[in-house]
């Protein structure tokens, strides 16, 4: 009997204690403040399993639309273990952003954290950060564009293309991948995947395909084989490291800086900072960028008339040449204002990195709710960039909404490169990859769709897969 009361004793106390704990999961009680709308989930998963729904091309997420016609454009909800308040308000973007160190920080998920590196640019604040978005500088800031670099970009891509006529049939997504990470595998660490024995990319393709996965690190889950897809291609990167420590031929390429900065007395950059940036920058640049190429293809041949106005304006800079068969010069891309236009379409449809994160250093004031301390806040661009009361029928493919504005700058309803004093470093040899790409592609070549693609959505990126065309030279 006495067995029996101390089971049931034990019993109610374990039921009171979960049962609080639901409470306050549902009801949590962080601030002093008023905390936004929204619901905090199951225990322990919170929303997790709703917020890695895929989704279509041309759409808000389902997470986030459902929750602003019930709770507005400020909302609080839990995922992978974290309480996040989601920002869809263009003000308060803008304010989060403008916040940056005083208010504000840079945050990721640990998982996050865990597949970049715990040295990666991510963790990073301040000084630090400022100190690594310096390097990146030195390696593609817009006075390096003016010179080799464009040169270099024009003649991969023109290489690149010519290939793929040969081919016939090519999978847009994959060859541009390609095409670029061989580009920057080079300009980084010197590295030909056609002469190395263990395979760079192939390591990546593995961490990508389980990057926005459910954090579950156990044998046979996408997140398993994305962990262990970094570990490989970082341990490559780390060779190569250790192995040009020992040369005293210079490569001319970002690991000589980066060997010259770790080799500095008074230093900010280690090793284990330097794998993990040339890991993070051979990601961020072959990723995101072929796949903005790839969504450029399939919009402009979906919309004749873009490709027709497209046509005019680079047969124009080839009618200015003394050499048609010439580079593209800095002043002929600066020229290229259409080009720009598409581009920017692009991009505002894409919606490349839906959610940006940042985390409140203190309760924040905003809209008459408190975001309290420690919490994450998630910005999401892309409720901006289809807002019908941003961009008129903003579903629709039209670069001439872009006529007379500023094509070279981010705003409060513009923010496909990020924004504040986090802006995409890239941003600019991003734009002029795919002006380059698409110069030589259309005077060089014809091409037709043969397989209209799979465009899928997943809450941190967009993975555009089997977009397929047929090209031969004119």
């Amino acid at each position: 009997m006495t067995k029996v009361w101390v089971f049931v004793v034990c019993l109610t106390a374990l039921l009171v204690k979960l049962g609080h704990w639901i409470y306050t999961q549902t009801n949590p009680k962080s601030c002093n403040g008023k905390l936004p709308p929204g619901s905090m989930g199951f225990p322990i998963i919170g929303e997790t399993i709703e917020f890695f729904s895929p989704y279509s091309l041309h759409d808000i997420p389902p997470f986030v639309r459902k929750r602003m016609a019930r709770y507005g454009s400020l909302f609080r909800t839990n995922f992978v273990g974290r309480n996040v308040v989601v920002s869809t308000d263009p003000e308060v973007n803008h304010f989060i952003f403008q916040q940056e160190r005083t208010s504000f920080r840079i945050s990721y998920t640990q998982s996050f954290i865990d597949i970049f590196g715990q040295q990666s640019m991510f963790s990073y604040h301040g000084m630090a950060h400022k100190y690594l978005r310096n390097l990146i500088r030195q390696l593609v800031g817009p006075e390096k564009l003016k010179g080799k670099l464009m040169y270099e970009i024009n003649e991969a891509t023109r290489r690149h293309l010519h290939s793929w006529a040969r081919h016939g049939t090519v999978d847009i997504k994959e060859v541009t991948s390609e095409m670029i990470f061989k580009y920057f595998a080079k300009k980084l660490i010197s590295y030909d995947e056609s002469k190395a024995s263990r395979k760079l990319r192939e390591n990546y393709k593995a961490f990508m395909d389980g990057l926005i996965s459910f954090p579950l690190n156990i044998p046979g889950t996408a997140y398993h084989a994305c962990l262990q897809g970094r570990k490989n291609a970082t341990k490559v990167i780390k060779d190569i490291f250790d192995e040009r420590k020992k040369s005293t031929i210079p490569h001319q390429d970002f690991l000589d800086l980066l060997l010259e900065e770790v080799r500095k007395e008074e230093k900010i950059l280690n090793e284990a900072i330097a794998v993990d940036l040339v890991f993070m920058l051979l990601f961020a640049t072959h990723e995101t960028i072929s796949s903005a190429m790839t969504l450029l293809i399939k919009f402009i041949s979906d919309h004749p008339e873009v490709l027709a106005e497209l046509v005019k304006e680079h047969e124009t800079i080839l009618r200015s040449r003394d050499n048609e068969d010439g580079e593209i010069t800095w002043q002929e891309y600066k020229s290229m204002t259409f080009t720009h236009m598409v581009i920017n379409e692009t991009v505002r449809l894409a919606n490349i990195v839906p959610g940006i994160f940042r985390k409140a250093l203190k309760d924040v004031e905003v809209k008459g709710y408190t975001i309290p301390a420690g919490w994450t806040v998630m910005v999401v661009p892309s409720v901006l960039h289809l807002s019908p009361t941003e961009y008129d029928d903003p579903l629709a493919f039209n670069p001439r909404r872009w006529e007379g504005k500023d094509l070279h700058a981010g705003s409060k309803n513009f923010m496909a490169f990020g924004g504040g004093v986090r802006l995409c470093v890239g941003a600019d040899i991003a734009k002029l990859l795919m002006a380059s790409f698409l110069h030589y592609l259309i005077t060089k070549y014809r091409w037709t769709v043969t397989k209209g693609g799979d465009i899928i959505r997943k809450p941190g990126l967009v993975f555009p897969n089997g977009l397929h065309i047929k090209i031969s030279e004119k």
